[in-house]
C-alpha cells in the first residue's frame, strides 16, 4: 500500500514539484519521499490517537464531491500541509512561501485522489481498508475478522450511527493500538526507510 501512495504522490507532483523551477532536480525524489511519508505518517498518527473516526469522515463521499478544496478545511489535512511545508523549508531549504505553495498544492490533491481511489469499487488496490490495513501493522484486519469478516470501514460507519458504544471504543483502542506500535518501529524512522526504497 506504501508504494501505491508513492506512487500517487510521484502523479500528482508533477506540477508542483517535478516540473518546478524553484525545486533542484536532484531533491525531487527526496520530496515526493518526505511527501509521503507525511500523508502515511499523518493518517498513522490520527488513528494511534484515537481518531479512526475523523480518518472515516476524511474519507467519506462528502470530500469526494468537495475536491481538494474541501478538503482544506479539515484540521488532519492543514496538519500535514504545515508538517509538509516545514520539512520544505528545513530540510530542504525551500523559502517560506514556496514551501507553503508546494505544500498547499501537493497534499491537498494527493489526499483527493486517495479519497476518490478509496471510494471507487473498481479500485481494490486503493481501499481505506488496505490503507488502515498498512498503518495499524494489520490490527484493522484482525479486528474486521473479529466482526464477521465485513470491511473494518463498513463496521466503523455502522457503530458510527448508531451513536458508538462499547464496540466503537474498542476497535479504536485496538486501531490505535496497532497505529503507536508501527510507530515505535525502528525508533520511528522505519516508514521513511521503507518509502525511501521505492525511489528508482
Amino acid at each position: 500500500m506504501l508504494e501505491e501512495l508513492f506512487n500517487l504522490v510521484k502523479g500528482e507532483a508533477q506540477k508542483s514539484v517535478i516540473n518546478n523551477a524553484e525545486v533542484p532536480n536532484d531533491k525531487n525524489d527526496e520530496i515526493v519521499a518526505e511527501a509521503t511519508n507525511t500523508v502515511a505518517s499523518g493518517l498513522r498518527n490520527v488513528v494511534a490517537g484515537g481518531g479512526a473516526q475523523n480518518l472515516l469522515s476524511l474519507f467519506g463521499k462528502n470530500n469526494q464531491q468537495q475536491g481538494s478544496g474541501g478538503l482544506l478545511s479539515n484540521p488532519i489535512v492543514s496538519m500535514m500541509i504545515g508538517h509538509f511545508a516545514g520539512k520544505l523549508m528545513n530540510k530542504f531549504n525551500l523559502g517560506g512561501s514556496q514551501a507553503n505553495n508546494i505544500a498547499g498544492s501537493l497534499i491537498p490533491n494527493v489526499l483527493n485522489s486517495l479519497v476518490n481511489k478509496s471510494n471507487d469499487p473498481s479500485n481494490s488496490s486503493f481501499s481505506l481498508d488496505n490503507l488502515l490495513h498498512s498503518i495499524t501493522g494489520g490490527q484493522s484486519s484482525q479486528v474486521a475478522q473479529q466482526h464477521q469478516g465485513s470491511g473494518l470501514t463498513d463496521i466503523l460507519s455502522q457503530l458510527g450511527g448508531s451513536g458508538g458504544g462499547g464496540g466503537l471504543m474498542d476497535i479504536v483502542s485496538k486501531l490505535a493500538g496497532g497505529a503507536q506500535s508501527e510507530q515505535q518501529k525502528n525508533g520511528g524512522g522505519g516508514l521513511m526507510d521503507i518509502i525511501k526504497g521505492f525511489i528508482k
